[in-house]
């Protein structure tokens, strides 16, 4: 997280400018709609109730009115066998808060570090529909990704 933005200071409605360097993850399942990987950053957590085995899925491609989220991968999917390698990040992108999750306790995800907060975004671009929170995606604030985030406007 950048330096200088506490979680606290995060509001719905705030615009940002988030990102997060490329790092190289093994493929562990691909599909037409979306990618599996060995998630390279954080770790499980042992004493989680859930039991979540290190892979995270990333979309590959979606109708022109639905957002994939936040991480992305190269090279293309098509590209892409079980058992190589491919790249994981955050392409700088603005986006808007549209809603804040705050756990205390942390929340139980099955990874550590347990998250404090999570923001739920969506590409500034992106027309907000009804259920939008379904289609956002989070940033958890405690998150091993090195994730940076830069508060560009007050909402």
């Amino acid at each position: 997280m950048s330096e200088g933005i506490s979680r606290e200071r995060f509001e719905v409605g705030d615009v940002l400018l988030v990102s997060c360097p490329s790092a190289r993850a093994r493929v562990v399942h691909v599909t037409p709609r979306e990618v599996s990987v060995e998630w390279p950053w954080g770790q499980i957590d042992p004493s989680s109730e859930i039991r979540w085995n290190g892979h995270r899925s990333i979309p590959c491609t979606a109708p022109d009115d639905e957002w994939g989220g936040l991480f992305q991968i190269d090279p293309h999917p098509g590209h892409l066998e079980v058992g190589g390698y491919c790249l994981v990040g955050i392409p700088e992108t603005l986006v808007r808060i549209i809603d804040i999750g705050r756990f205390d306790p942390p929340a139980d995800v099955g990874w550590l570090p347990r998250p404090h907060t999570m923001l739920i975004v969506l590409p500034v671009a992106h027309p907000r529909a009804p259920r939008a929170e379904e289609e956002g995606d989070t940033i958890d604030l405690e998150s091993a990704a090195p994730i940076k985030i830069d508060l560009l406007s007050r909402g």
